[in-house]
């Protein structure tokens, strides 16, 4: 690290767990980040904030003024633009060291694959099921950690499936693809502009403790928040031997 750097990230350099060589691991890490949205916007600005080197924005969607009430990372002047331009132009006046990747584009199969398979860690910021099981078995396949969050009206959850523990669940350990749940978005049910704050600013920070390689994961938890009363659970996740994409049932 140059004087800059060691000035910038002094704070992090003085914790104990970080040191300078956990602030070197976060600098040489390479984040992928699926929807750049309510939960992709503080994750990858704290992401940026906190010093990972590389970070790739995936999302096919443009800046709504809908958006502006919960995503933090896009303005009232870039309504119209692609999300992903949008928030590499935030993450860089943030910090311009930082190379952003900005992909407008819908990613899967063998395209999926190459992203993850390039990543230190994948944070699925999305709002649907079909991507979060894509993601989770690209990620299973080239033992990639993912960190999942989601948020809907008051609700939300966020947990950390790591393949590279034989012992630690994978998402459809705990969303079984063969089973149907209800689809909801916040276009049709809403949702709390603080929540998705709260949630994104959780998976960047799994995300920088896996990286860093500090402290302990939330693999094997599932942490659900009630923001009306302002409450965490925390539920054990344990790993299912027949699953369809990490057990002994894989195809």
């Amino acid at each position: 690290m140059n004087d800059q750097q060691l000035l910038r990230y002094s704070r992090h350099i003085l914790l104990d767990d970080i040191d300078i060589a956990g602030q070197e691991r976060l600098l040489a890490g390479h984040a992928l980040i699926l929807g750049a949205g309510g939960l992709g916007s503080p994750a990858a600005m704290y992401l940026a904030a906190a010093g990972i080197g590389k970070i790739t924005l995936v999302d096919d969607d443009t800046v709504d003024l809908t958006n502006l009430q919960r995503q933090i990372m896009h303005s009232t002047e870039r309504v119209g633009q692609r999300k992903v331009a949008s928030g590499q132009y935030a993450l860089h006046a943030i910090n311009p060291e930082v190379e952003v990747i900005a992909l407008a584009e819908r990613v899967s199969g063998e395209r999926l694959d190459t992203l993850v398979q390039g990543a230190s860690v994948v944070l699925d910021c999305s709002d649907n099921f079909a991507t979060r099981h894509a993601v989770n078995r690209a990620c299973v396949r080239h033992r990639v950690p993912l960190v999942s969050g989601a948020a809907i009206r008051f609700d939300g959850q966020v947990s950390v499936f790591d393949a590279r523990d034989a012992s630690a669940p994978c998402y459809a350990c705990l969303f079984p693809p063969d089973q149907q749940f209800e689809e909801v978005q916040c276009a049709s049910m809403g949702v709390f502009a603080p929540l998705v704050g709260i949630i994104g600013a959780t998976q960047a920070a799994e995300a920088l403790k896996l990286v860093a390689e500090i402290g302990r994961s939330l693999a094997g938890r599932l942490l659900l928040l009630d923001a009306r009363s302002m409450e965490w659970t925390s539920i054990r996740v344990a790993r299912d031997g027949n699953c369809l994409v990490c057990g002994k049932c894989a195809g």
